[in-house]
């Protein structure tokens, strides 16, 4: 289930709201500049789908955003528990960065939690299939793919490079809870 759990950032221990409603969640990140969406699919997409059969089942979704926002590099990431790099890419996304740009992450299958630095408070978004989040260029955040993980993301950037992160250096993160497998 699709959540958002606010924290002041001095208190990681107790959350300050927990909300489960999808219009709720998508209210409250939409007072901050944050995007949150339910999307459904065009088409079935089957386990195992290539990259271009996922993108397809979603390309109104897709050109929509690319109008409206300009992103010019549509993808899809895959990750599953048992990915020779899991460990490394977990640890990589788990310290706090910004982006030049949105980052903007639509869940085709599976889950993640983004988490939100924004001011004083601290806002987890927990994704699962069917969520769109897109973070605001220059959002202090993290994100965490769990210990076993497993998602299907639709991934669209305003630059060819792709994903490109300027880590803060401040140790937040390991003070907030994380993705429970």
């Amino acid at each position: 289930m699709s959540s958002l759990t606010v924290y002041h950032e001095s208190n990681p221990e107790q959350p300050l709201k927990l909300l489960t409603h999808a219009e709720d969640i998508a209210s409250t990140l939409g007072e901050l500049g944050v995007r949150f969406q339910r999307w459904a699919a065009n088409a079935p997409i089957v386990p195992g789908a290539s990259q271009e059969e996922v993108i397809a089942a979603y390309q109104h979704e897709i050109r929509r955003l690319q109008e409206e926002e300009g992103y010019v590099t549509v993808d899809v990431v895959s990750l599953t528990a048992d990915h020779p790099q899991k460990d490394e890419l977990r640890a990589k996304f788990l310290d706090e960065h910004r982006h030049g740009e949105d980052e903007v992450r639509f869940f085709v299958a599976g889950r993640g939690l983004f988490t939100l630095h924004i001011e004083d408070h601290v806002y987890a978004v927990q994704c699962e299939k069917n969520d769109l989040i897109s973070v605001p260029a220059g959002t202090r955040h993290w994100f965490d793919m769990g210990e076993r993980p497993h998602f299907v993301a639709i991934r669209l950037f305003n630059n060819a490079e792709g994903w490109v992160a300027k880590f803060t250096g401040d140790e937040i993160a390991r003070r907030f809870p994380l993705l429970e497998d």
